[in-house]
């Protein structure tokens, strides 16, 4: 098992940060390689024009292999979520009473997209809800999206895990019935990829998009999309010049193409290049490669479980079998106030999220399993 990584952080020593869905807190080799990017600025001189290819190809080759996708180039850098999935709407040709199967209260940056779909071409957003029981709650929940795919379904738009409470969604299964109607499977991994193992190939969805300052450990307004073949020959929602084919020869760029670069490289942001946070992406994802998802699952886990059955002992309530390790919520018993809770957490230093009716705790390499027993001792007291 990986042990802590926590010097390979600058936390400070006081306070335990159980929040890394809320945002990861920067690696020193991650802040290293943007410093070194901002101090290159500085001499332009030193900027060759194969320096906007090289180091984005390494990006793509670096997540493409994180999630087990054989073509580098159906990756691209993006700068938001938001970004991805409106590449994703563009090409998605929605007729009246095709529907979108979301998950009730999932991120807003999956949602939007879709609702104004809908809007401007008389679509329809199904949100398909929890069981009010919480036993079984996982299971039950992930079949009711099955159940709510049906012939109308256009797409069905998820995370692997929910956001709010860490709820892991059977993303084979869902996309073996999403084949069976014809239907596109778009998959937000912001709260996964990086700290929960996923696997293109396993999967294969039409899209995967991810922000990269939360589990991949990079920097904010930068993040990385996957197009499956579905996109090969759509329309990106922008135009620019280091997408079209033999951009990188800048004497010739005036030569105007019609032709983008191959694969999925039309969807890529312009100024993608970018020689601060590229680089810093760059040093993120070698690090979560070496330490791989697998690996942080276990060391997440084991770190967790003493806290999690305590809190099962005294009737808070944390999903059993369909979750992440590295991402859970937790809801309160009917006699104790989440107000309450929520200035006594702050007040010993625990920094946490909360999301609805739930406390969303977030662990990663930097924590120890006497923070997370410390974490549920304050709730049950």
């Amino acid at each position: 098992m990986l042990r802590n990584q926590r010097t390979k952080f600058s936390l400070p020593a006081k306070g335990t940060y159980l929040n890394c869905a809320y945002m990861s807190p920067l690696l020193k080799s991650v802040e290293k390689a943007g410093i070194m990017g901002i101090q290159r600025k500085r001499n332009p001189l030193n900027t060759r024009p194969e320096d906007f290819f090289t180091e984005t190809d390494s990006l793509r080759a670096l997540f493409a292999g994180l999630i087990n996708c054989p073509e580098k180039n159906r990756v691209v850098a993006i700068p938001s979520v938001s970004y991805g999935m409106a590449n994703v709407v563009a090409n998605v040709p929605m007729k009246k009473g095709d529907e979108v199967v979301v998950a009730t209260a999932q991120f807003p940056s999956n949602v939007y997209p879709w609702q104004r779909l809908c809007q401007d071409r008389g679509g329809k957003i199904i949100a398909v809800a929890p069981p009010e029981a919480l036993q079984r709650r996982g299971q039950q929940w992930n079949q009711r999206i099955l159940e709510a795919i049906g012939l109308r379904t256009k797409v069905v738009a998820l995370g692997h895990v929910h956001w709010a409470d860490g709820t892991r969604f059977d993303l084979k299964a869902i996309r073996q019935r999403t084949r069976e109607v014809g239907a596109l499977l778009v998959i937000d991994g912001t709260q996964s990829v990086g700290a929960l193992p996923f696997s293109w190939q396993e999967i294969q969805p039409d899209a995967l998009v991810c922000a990269g300052y939360k589990w991949l450990m990079g920097p904010y307004s930068f993040g990385l999309a996957c197009y499956g073949p579905y996109f090969d020959q759509g329309k990106p929602i922008e135009e620019n010049w280091i997408n079209r084919k033999f951009s990188e020869d800048f004497a010739g760029l005036v030569n105007y193409q019609t032709d983008y670069q191959p694969g999925a490289l039309r969807y890529e942001v312009g100024e993608h290049s970018n020689f601060v946070l590229l680089p810093m992406m760059i040093a993120a994802l070698n690090q979560v490669q070496a330490w791989q998802p697998d690996r942080i699952q276990t060391f997440c886990e084991a770190i967790s479980k003493k806290a999690i059955a305590h809190l099962r002992e005294h009737d808070f309530w944390v999903e059993e079998e369909h979750r992440g390790h590295h991402l859970f919520g937790v809801r309160l018993p009917a006699h104790k106030d989440i107000s309450v809770v929520k200035q006594k957490l702050q007040q010993a230093g625990m920094n946490v999220s909360f999301r609805g009716d739930s406390i969303r705790v977030a662990p990663h390499l930097y924590n120890t399993a006497e923070e997370l027993n410390r974490f549920a001792k304050l709730l049950v007291a």
